[in-house]
């Protein structure tokens, strides 16, 4: 029998039995002898014997509880971080063999777990290897663009056409720049450095940032917001989310249009919410928005490449937020970040 196996559980079936062994003997002792109050010293001899028993069983149950709760300290040292913690099973039997099994798991995700770390460091060095090769040729062809804008002052079709390389070298260096950022939030690599911040500050800022580009486009950009609201983020980086849902909004928001950027706070959460009174978002697209590189068929934008929004997702999670959008086609669309505040 397996059971049998093990030592310890051998050592009490023994004792179980060398008990009742004994307590016979002296059954058929007492009953040979046939002496006067042979009950009593009957019923002596069995509560001795069921004496016995309990005691050998207290002692190995109590043992296995030890062990039991060994065992449990290993798993939770295990899952604190210490990847070298392992359950002791050095004995036989079914319960040893349990724990070489969970042993021989942890081992295989602390394995997982070394090869996940080489992966992140791995591709936190490809991507910044690829962000520094990028960065060069790009910024050398801005500057032959800006001297071909510069020489083509008396010919119009080379001008506009600069002009035109101008702007799609832009969009390669947003594309560039967004695919490299989403790509280090996949490799793990990005660290938040979190600091209390003014809200009402950040969202002053991101305003001047677009303030020239409105005005340009006879577009209106409207703050609304209590000036004393602080919250720990990076600063940087959820300035960068609330940007790219800042720009889809004038993206799609045609002439004298209006886009809202409010917040306010309560006792739980944080909400920011970026509103236009643009074309709206089509019902069948909803689902879809903050996927990469999704376009969608009914959208007539031409200057977007499907990354933005993916980009701020990414950004409003990390910071352990949520985000999400309401739309009616031809009305405008509103953006709802919310950011649960824990006491």
């Amino acid at each position: 029998m397996k059971i049998l196996a093990n030592r310890k559980i051998k050592a009490l079936f023994y004792k179980i039995l060398l008990c009742i062994m004994g307590f016979s003997l002296f059954l058929a002792v007492f009953l040979q002898l046939g002496l006067r109050h042979t009950a009593l010293y009957i019923g002596i001899s069995a509560w001795g014997m069921g004496s016995l028993i309990m005691a050998s069983c207290y002692g190995y149950f109590k043992e296995q509880n030890e062990i039991m709760e060994n065992a449990a300290k290993q798993v939770r040292e295990y899952i604190a971080g210490n990847k070298d913690a392992r359950i002791e099973c050095c004995e036989e039997g079914e319960l040893y063999r349990l724990f070489h099994e969970v042993n021989t798991l942890a081992a295989i995700l602390s394995g997982h777990i070394e090869s996940e770390g080489k992966k992140k460091i791995f591709l936190k060095n490809l991507i910044s290897d690829i962000s520094h090769q990028l960065k060069t040729p790009l910024a050398a062809l801005n500057i032959y663009i800006g001297i071909l804008l510069g020489e083509a002052e008396n010919q119009p079709t080379v001008k506009e056409f600069a002009r035109l390389s101008e702007q799609e070298l832009e969009r390669i260096e947003t594309l560039v720049q967004n695919l490299l950022k989403i790509s280090k939030f996949d490799a793990g690599t990005i660290v938040m450095e979190k600091t209390p911040e003014n809200i009402s500050e950040m969202m002053e800022r991101i305003k001047t940032q677009f303030s020239f580009r409105a005005g340009r486009e006879g577009k209106d950009l409207v703050l609304s917001g209590d000036d004393a609201i602080d919250f720990v983020c990076d600063r940087n980086w959820l300035m960068e989310a609330v940007i790219n849902i800042v720009k889809n909004a004038l993206d799609h928001t045609g002439n004298g249009g209006t886009v809202r950027i409010e917040w306010k706070q309560s006792a739980s959460a944080l909400q920011i919410a970026v509103k236009d009174n643009g074309s709206g978002i089509h019902p069948e697209d909803l689902y879809y928005i903050f996927k990469r590189f999704y376009r969608s068929r009914y959208s007539k934008d031409t200057k977007g490449i499907g990354l933005g929004l993916a980009l701020a997702k990414s950004i409003i999670e990390t910071h352990g937020g949520t985000v999400a959008v309401d739309s009616e086609l031809g009305f405008g669309t509103t953006f709802y970040i919310v950011f649960p505040i824990h006491k």
